[in-house]
């Protein structure tokens, strides 16, 4: 039984969006939650990457397919079935249709939290998850700059009109911090995600800042959360989580 699933969205691709579910989901798992993470990117999926995992599933004796277990987080995506270097070039019928069985077919067991990282876009799988499951909220990814946040603004008009609650907006790549100087730079402005949500009139979660550590964890596949836990970063994560799941009780 899966008791909350929680969409991660953008409306706009490279916003970090796929990070920001990897951490929020092993911010969880720490706590000894019952967490799961899909990678729902089907054309682009990053999550076996981020998490360090390359094997091929298995199956159970069910003819279910096992989710990976690691971190004290089960996760699966369509990027563990086929070859790294691979291309999926499925109509949206066919993407959206993977997805359902993804949640379905996939072992998942007893969840408090199902994570979901959406592609960018507002498309097929987007409604297809929405109208095929009980979505309990979403989590909005945007970076500060305006060229984000006309993308933003159409997912959360997507997820009004499907009625699913909007759980917050986060600022990703908010400034960065020089160690030499401590000044923040901030390079792709700042406050606009954070000035969006209260002009929408959905909460703003936090900012998340440019960090070479944030980006060198994904890589390795070892979460930020788990490799640098008084990070100031992952402080934010573990802050992220739990307002997320106090808005959830």
């Amino acid at each position: 039984m899966i008791k909350n699933i929680v969409v991660v969205a953008s409306g706009k691709g490279g916003v970090g969006k796929s990070t920001i579910s990897v951490n929020l989901a092993t911010s969880l798992a720490k706590k000894k939650i019952k967490v799961g993470l899909l990678d729902a990117d089907i054309y682009g999926p990053s999550i076996p990457k981020m998490l360090g995992i390359t094997d091929k599933p298995n199956v159970s004796k069910n003819k279910k397919i096992l989710p990976y277990d690691k971190f004290g987080l089960k996760s699966m995506s369509i990027g563990n079935m086929v070859p790294q270097d691979g291309s999926v070039i499925w109509r949206g019928a066919m993407a959206s249709n993977a997805i359902r069985q993804l949640v379905n077919d996939v072992e998942w067991g007893d969840l408090d939290y199902l994570f979901i990282d959406l592609p960018p876009g507002t498309g097929d799988i987007q409604l297809s998850l929405c109208q095929s499951f009980s979505i309990s909220g979403a989590v909005i990814v945007s970076t500060p700059q305006e060229i984000s946040l006309l993308d933003v603004r159409k997912a959360i008009n997507m997820f009004k009109k499907v009625n699913v609650p909007i759980l917050g907006i986060i600022e990703n790549m908010s400034y960065f911090l020089c160690e030499k100087c401590e000044t923040k730079h901030k390079i792709f402005g700042n406050g606009g995600a954070k000035s969006e949500a209260k002009k929408l009139g959905v909460p703003f979660l936090s900012e998340i800042p440019l960090d070479i550590l944030l980006r060198s964890s994904a890589d390795e596949g070892k979460p930020i959360v788990l490799q640098e836990p008084n990070h100031l970063i992952s402080k934010k994560f573990l802050q992220i989580a739990r307002l997320i799941s106090n808005k959830l009780k």
